[in-house]
């Protein structure tokens, strides 16, 4: 076995400053080994105490009878890594060590943090300030938290793995509350050594796991936890995770719109999609998604049936639905015939959708009629029922009825408990059928079991052969640096000429066309229209004169006077986006945007992450382009002439391969906005930003 499959699964466990005070923290992981049933060696080490619940206790490591698989660390921070340090030398697999005061307390907390690394040798560390870990399969509890004060735990098959102590315990108790099923739950916190990846890659393996749900601080090493959660899911196994810090302020760009409308968390949402982490958006969510993931069914398409006795909670769950892109349609033909053969009467409605038949709470033939014609309808991919005050009296025979159907199909059949009857939803979601006290909840299950049918895992698009760029110099480069360089790797451009004077611009305008555009070149200054460098549709006539006011006006607003000018064909009729790269501590990702001046005021964006070699491949970048609200404006909105769709997404690949063949030494790089002319006209980057870092 590993150390991580021993420190889950150990035969024996040494207990280091246990207190024979099952009151006391310290006294909690002795007494909950025991209540739990747990069947391995257990050795307390006190050097106070002789016996602990009726076990020998030893003086310290050295006399333990034999080499525990894993040691509980209960002593405080400055004596923790002695103890550490004494189970690696007696060959102990893991150590969990249950102290705070390392990083989460500073610099000294650092230090001590480090010590307990070093003395850790090869051993495996779980924490430290972690409350340990839960193994509810084979009834293993390596923890203090007062949440297994509990006598039962329903066992299922959601794995937990929580980089707060905190967390975990809220979990469990909320789970059990709600008899939610758990497999293991893990705390991770200061993740000295194991993290998040080393556990989602464990649990992948777990035959009792089928659901991963995270807890998310911060991801520590993207490239691992890239790996392990690609593994879940070539493995089946749907990983949710609920990333706190959705408030925080991104990392702002020097120069560009990007690093503005990535921000830190928009990072996460491109890393979650990239490995098909599904986001759970609220706490809830948590519980709430794999509680239907891990029942197993699969969810075809958008189209749910709702059966209800109560017709305002299945307007609720309607409305809900309509919200969020699901479908609600009314029954086909063949299904309402075989629903109105059930039941008669004016009270019945048996047509439309929500379906309403009244007495089917009171009637469990009449309910398991309905259910399975709903469930062999082909007009329908899910079906959620609605549990009515009905069902307090009798909860059995409603739970009962539903579970009896549920061998008819995999379709997934969830329910709504209107009134509050917790143990009422707790029946259900024994039996199989996940049951929620909120319409969202029955929408975020769904949506939650649609997302992770349609993950698909991409392949990284190749480079080709290497483009030079030995010459560019580092520095921030000015726009007509940019586009030779946006040029060399295939992305199109505006013509444009580089002028000094009145006179070289006028002669530009004329070689360039009817009407033009103006810009002041400068590589410091890269906003220019903020500062008055721009001028749109002038005649050649025009352009002399007000180059010369340009100049001016750019001196009054940012003290610098422009010596340098850019004369570029004026581009219309096409539609202006934003492609841009920003790269923070969990990778670089690709942004696609609404672009022009008003590109951060919409936010209308969309991020890949790039792979760990290579670009974006076309699938990608058509994934991207049809996910932007702006998307019906390039698809002939209100007979608008279709945009030139597969010349943008070429340039998304140029634009990636380019990011990834600069690696490192790219800092910034932006277009804004690019056209995209209507279709066969291609697409053209009409201003850019690039910073590159200085060659060593």
């Amino acid at each position: 076995m590993s150390p991580i499959s021993r420190l889950l699964q150990p035969r024996s466990v040494a207990v280091i400053g246990a207190s024979a005070d099952a009151g006391k923290t310290a006294g909690r992981p002795v007494a909950y080994l025991r209540k739990h049933g747990f069947t391995g060696d257990i050795y307390p080490v006190n050097p106070r105490v002789e016996h602990i619940d009726g076990l020998r206790c030893y003086p310290d490591i050295a006399s333990l009878p034999a080499v525990p698989d894993v040691g509980i660390v209960l002593l405080g921070a400055e004596r923790a890594h002695k103890a550490v340090q004494d189970l690696s030398a007696r060959g102990t697999a893991a150590a969990i060590v249950l102290a705070s005061g390392y990083t989460e307390t500073g610099e000294a907390g650092a230090r001590r943090q480090a010590q307990l690394r070093e003395a850790a040798g090869s051993m495996r560390l779980l924490g430290p300030n972690t409350i340990g870990l839960v193994n509810l399969t084979d009834r293993i509890v390596l923890s203090a938290s007062g949440a297994l004060e509990m006598d039962h735990f329903p066992v299922g098959s959601v794995g937990v793995v929580s980089q707060s102590g905190g967390i975990l315990g809220a979990l469990l108790s909320r789970a059990a509350a709600r008899g939610i099923g758990l497999s293991k739950l893990i705390s991770t916190s200061n993740e000295v050594d194991l993290d998040l990846a080393d556990f989602i890659d464990q649990l992948a393996d777990d035959e009792a796991t089928r659901v991963i749900a995270l807890y998310v601080e911060s991801v520590r090493d993207p490239g691992r936890f890239r790996q392990a959660a690609l593994k879940a899911a070539r493995a089946g196994k749907p990983v949710v995770a609920f990333k706190i810090g959705r408030s925080e302020a991104g990392a702002q760009a020097a120069v560009s719109h990007t690093g503005a409308l990535a921000g830190a968390d928009r990072m996460y949402d491109a890393l979650f999609k990239e490995v098909g982490v599904i986001r759970a958006q609220t706490f809830s969510d948590l519980l709430d998604i794999p509680s239907a993931l891990s029942t197993g069914r699969t969810l075809r398409g958008r189209r749910v049936a709702i059966l209800t006795s109560t017709g305002g909670a299945g307007t609720l769950v309607s409305d809900s639905y309509g919200v969020s892109g699901l479908e609600t349609p009314p029954p086909d033909e063949a299904t309402a015939a075989k629903l109105r053969a059930l039941q008669t009467g004016e009270q019945a409605a048996l047509d439309r959708n929500p379906i309403d038949v009244t007495l089917a709470g009171l009637q469990p033939d009449l309910l398991r009629g309905a259910i399975r014609a709903l469930l062999e309808s082909p007009s329908y991919d899910a079906l959620t029922i609605i549990v009515g005050s009905s069902s307090l009296a009798m909860p059995e025979l409603m739970a009962n009825a539903i579970q009896d159907c549920l061998p008819l199909s995999d379709k997934p059949v969830i329910a709504y408990v209107s009134p509050h009857a917790p143990q009422v939803a707790a029946l259900l979601t024994q039996r199989g059928v996940p049951a929620f006290a909120d319409a969202e909840s029955c929408t975020a299950a769904l949506k939650g079991m649609l997302q992770t049918r349609q993950f698909i895992e991409h392949a990284a698009a190749p480079l080709g052969a290497p483009v030079a760029v030995q010459d560019i110099a580092g520095g921030s480069l000015n726009e007509a640096e940019c586009k030779r360089l946006f040029t060399r790797f295939g992305i199109p451009c505006t013509a444009e000429t580089v002028v000094n004077s009145p006179a070289e611009a006028e002669q530009a305008a004329r070689a360039l066309g009817e009407r033009v555009v103006l810009k002041m070149l400068s590589s410091e200054i890269t906003h220019k229209s903020d500062v008055g460098g721009v001028a749109v549709n002038l005649l050649p006539e025009q352009i002399g004169a007000r180059l010369t006011r340009m100049a001016d006006e750019v001196q009054a607003r940012a003290g610098v006077k422009p010596t340098h000018f850019l004369v570029q064909e004026m581009v219309s009729g096409g539609t202006e986006l934003i492609l841009g790269m920003h790269r923070d501590a969990l990778g670089t990702a690709i942004l696609l945007g609404m672009g022009g001046v008003t590109a951060e005021l919409f936010k209308d964006t969309t991020l890949r992450m790039l792979p760990p070699q290579g670009g974006l491949s076309r699938e990608v970048a058509h994934e991207m382009v049809r996910e932007l609200q702006t998307w019906p404006l390039l698809d002939g909105y209100r007979g608008r002439p279709k945009a030139d769709v597969e010349a943008l997404v070429a340039a998304i690949v140029a634009f990636s391969q380019m990011t990834a063949q600069l690696g490192e030494r790219l800092i910034e790089a932006e277009i804004n906005p690019v056209f995209v002319l209507p279709e066969g006209l291609g697409v053209k980057a009409a201003d850019g930003v690039v910073v590159l870092a200085h060659a060593d």
